[in-house]
């Protein structure tokens, strides 16, 4: 089960991504967290840009609603997603 904080005007959930994998996409849930696979490399922040590109583009909502809270170096992260319930992320996302 996905470990999702909601809070007024959405969430937050835990993500571990996957850097240099073959595409982009998600990979279901590991430890509680949502795994993403991603193209880009984790170096100078481009996973964590690919990452909020491909959060957006998937959720279907604007870039500037998923931000990094925490895990700028680390493969485990935690994204704020606003304008967003629980219900329609696990929908969308088809978990």
């Amino acid at each position: 089960m996905l470990n999702i904080q909601e809070f007024v005007g959405g969430l937050r959930i835990e993500v571990k991504v996957q850097p240099r994998s073959s595409s982009n996409q998600i990979a279901g849930e590991h430890d509680g967290a949502l795994k993403v696979k991603l193209t880009a490399p984790p170096v100078e922040g481009e996973a964590n840009q690919a990452l909020i590109k491909f959060l957006a583009r998937s959720l279907k909502i604007s870039r500037k609603n998923v931000v990094l809270i925490r895990g700028e170096t680390a493969r485990n992260k935690l994204i704020e997603i606003k304008g967003l319930s629980k219900e329609k992320l696990l929908q969308t996302l088809g978990l």
